[in-house]
């Protein structure tokens, strides 16, 4: 099984992300190797550990949050953060405050959007990424004794140069017959707080079906809960089991948890 650096991982993902995908890597690249020509599809690419440890030449990354989607935006733009960022209290409270009120300005898209939001991440308890009923980020402030932060990301500007970013629900992205999809959707456990909207099992569902349709490559990974084995093995996938390292839940919950890669149109 390959080592990350050989499948081509040469860049971390810039941010903390709970459920992060960045273990997965040795066991997708082999699968992935036999259709490396084509388009990588992500529709739920959230911390893009995944697409930056397989490489894609040409890739369309979405995600439904709109703030993750605009800092990679200015990512490949060229982002130089000019805040101060240090492991403080007062001042992780000070800028949620800020981002929340650019959010309600709708002032989302801007520069400072996309460096607050790399604070916010990089400083907030546990890496989450949550939002409450009224759209505001309220991750609380992290217990970190220290942390690395970055201020230039031109490293990033390069490799997402033939990457599209979008956000918007996953059902109306225009798939091409031969694009590979690797579908990483909030996984099936009680804490579905990453947008505002929350994702139900109603968009499971959706998610499943939707890529059961696609012709070309697909493989959808999830927590392997009874009701989504039997959903995967309804419409028709070829499941293997893994076990994760760990995962990060609302509470703080690292207990090791049995994963699902469920496949469509792929050689084993």
């Amino acid at each position: 099984m390959p080592e990350l650096a050989t499948a081509g991982y040469t860049l971390k993902p810039p941010l903390k992300w709970a459920g992060g995908k960045r273990w997965q890597v040795p066991y997708l690249y082999p699968l992935w190797e036999q259709h490396s020509d084509c388009r990588l599809i992500e529709p739920f690419c959230g911390g893009l550990a995944v697409t930056l440890g397989l490489r894609p030449k040409q890739a369309l990354l979405n995600d439904v949050n709109p703030h993750l989607i605009n800092f990679y935006t200015w990512l490949k733009k060229g982002l130089h953060c000019r805040l101060e960022m240090k492991n403080e209290e007062a001042i992780f409270y000070a800028y949620r405050q800020r981002f929340n009120e650019l959010l309600h300005a709708k002032n989302g898209q801007t520069r400072e959007a996309a460096s607050l939001f790399y604070y916010l991440n990089r400083t907030g308890y546990n890496g989450l990424c949550r939002f409450n009923s009224s759209g505001e980020f309220n991750v609380p402030f992290g217990r970190y004794k220290s942390i690395t932060y970055v201020s230039d990301f031109l490293d990033y500007r390069k490799v997402f140069d033939c990457w599209e970013f979008t956000s918007r629900d996953f059902s109306v992205l225009k798939l091409g017959e031969t694009d590979f999809v690797y579908a990483d959707p909030p996984y099936d456990v009680e804490f579905t707080s990453y947008t505002k909207d929350g994702f139900t099992w109603d968009d499971q569902v959706r998610t499943a079906e939707w890529l059961g349709q696609h012709s070309g490559p697909v493989i959808l990974v999830n927590q392997a809960t009874p009701r989504i084995e039997a959903l995967y093995r309804q419409i028709g996938y070829t499941m293997r089991h893994l076990n994760a390292p760990r995962r990060i839940s609302s509470s703080g919950d690292r207990t090791p948890a049995r994963e699902i890669l469920a496949m469509r149109n792929i050689n084993l």
